[in-house]
């Protein structure tokens, strides 16, 4: 089993930052496949970014360009960091980790972006 718990989220001003991070714990060795999705009222979840465990990264084409995905390995997280901001990014953002066929989720941290 693979526990993950994100960090960060909150209120910011359209054009601002923000930084995600999501700690995993647990059987960790196998996870080949790390990223995070975001989910909007009325929307399915959907991808945002994710990175391989050889840092291979891939993002949704509405971000590309002001948001940045890494992984810091010897402390188990992953980060998104978030720039230039847009009402649309408003969203719930959930941790995502695969191993395998198995995908493991965060909690979700809520993210919102005033115009």
């Amino acid at each position: 089993q693979v526990q993950l718990v994100e960090s960060g989220g909150g209120l910011v001003q359209a054009g601002g930052s923000l930084r995600l991070s999501c700690a995993a714990s647990g059987s960790i060795f196998y996870i080949n496949t790390m990223g995070w999705y975001r989910q909007a009222p009325g929307k399915q979840r959907g991808l945002v970014a994710t990175i391989t465990s050889g840092g291979r990264t891939n993002y949704a084409d509405s971000v590309k360009g002001r948001f940045t995905i890494s992984r810091d390995k010897a402390k188990n997280t992953w980060n998104l960091q978030m720039n230039n901001l847009e009402a649309e990014d408003t969203a719930v953002y959930y941790c995502n980790a695969v191993e395998g066929a198995r995908w493991y989720w965060g909690r979700g941290t809520q993210v919102t972006v005033s115009s």
